[in-house]
């Protein structure tokens, strides 16, 4: 899976899990997640390149222990195991 599929298939996953998507330019800040009116966001940095996204939504995605019981491609779910390199 290439890294814009990639991206589209995670950004798929969160909205399964919940999760409204924005994607908006932050001039670089890169976006994260937060919650309210009971509702789940995920901003994403249309600043950032489509990796440093992908990086992003991951780490959102690792967090949350309901996707670890989804049915997931064998290389999507080792990247939500796997931690950045520091």
């Amino acid at each position: 899976m290439h890294t814009v599929e990639r991206l589209d298939y995670l950004l798929a996953v969160a909205r399964q899990l919940g999760y409204q998507i924005r994607r908006e330019w932050l001039d670089g800040q890169g976006g994260g997640c937060c919650e309210f009116a009971n509702q789940r966001w995920i901003f994403l940095d249309l600043a950032l390149s489509v990796p440093e996204q992908l990086e992003l939504l991951t780490e959102v995605l690792r967090e949350q222990p309901a996707v670890h019981r989804l049915d997931l491609p064998d290389s999507v779910r080792k990247q939500l195991m796997q931690r950045a390199a520091a």
